[in-house]
């Protein structure tokens, strides 16, 4: 039975799930992916070609793990997350990591910056559950600086490929069943591998990024192809 909400009913029921889902998020994405998703950050940020004492923003940055992960790897720049639900950023400004990130609530379709001020953006699952992909990718490209990167961290429909029965499986059943055993909102991860679904395969969202103005979109493939990375350079 499809969970997902219609158009208009969107951000509020992403903004409920994730508030609700907040203080076990992290430790399900460790478990649905086997710790995979720590490896995919530290890729992700070495894509962003941080310069010293440059600028990263992570959009619906949720608790914070990609602008940490950033500040991991390059400790002189400044991290700034930005996301619509107050709960996640909570658990992430909780964390004891001894890096600073600067939390700010705001939408991924109106960002509260100014034109062309971070050296890179980032986003990791966001775009999926997001009422217009297209206008969340000029936003993306508006804050970046030219010469600046934006990189996409999104999961990948499943294929017919020989590994698709397995993955579906894992998608479908694996993940809804540690939702319901950890979490009291369980619907939410039967939301998040249907959202995977009904969301642009990676060669059409690396068309969707060049439409946003963005150049050089390429993209790589992890966990059998069902997660990729994009990058492309403002």
């Amino acid at each position: 039975m499809s969970v997902l909400p219609s158009l208009d009913q969107k951000a509020g029921y992403v903004n409920r799930m994730f508030a609700e889902i907040a203080p076990r998020y992290d430790l399900m994405n460790r478990l649905m992916t086997g710790g995979q998703d720590v490896r995919w950050r530290e890729e992700l940020v070495k894509l962003c070609e941080l310069p010293p004492h440059g600028r990263l923003l992570d959009v619906g940055t949720g608790t914070g793990d990609i602008a940490y992960e950033a500040l991991r790897q390059h400790p002189s720049i400044t991290a700034l997350g930005c996301d619509f639900t107050f709960e996640m950023m909570s658990f992430g400004k909780a964390k004891p990591t001894g890096r600073l990130v600067r939390f700010v609530q705001g939408d991924a379709l109106q960002l509260p910056f100014p034109d062309d001020y971070f050296d890179a953006v980032t986003s990791g699952f966001v775009l999926r559950n997001v009422v217009d992909i297209d206008a969340a990718l000029r936003e993306q490209r508006r804050v970046t600086r030219p010469g600046g990167k934006v990189i996409c961290l999104e999961t990948a429909p499943p294929t017919q490929a020989l590994l698709g029965p397995l993955v579906r499986f894992h998608m479908f059943r694996v993940i809804p069943f540690l939702g319901n055993l950890l979490s009291p909102q369980g619907s939410a991860y039967q939301y998040l591998p249907q959202s995977t679904t009904v969301f642009p395969e990676p060669d059409v969202l690396a068309q969707k990024m060049e439409r946003a103005g963005l150049k050089n979109v390429r993209f790589v493939t992890r966990m059998f192809g069902t997660v990729a990375i994009h990058v492309g350079t403002v």
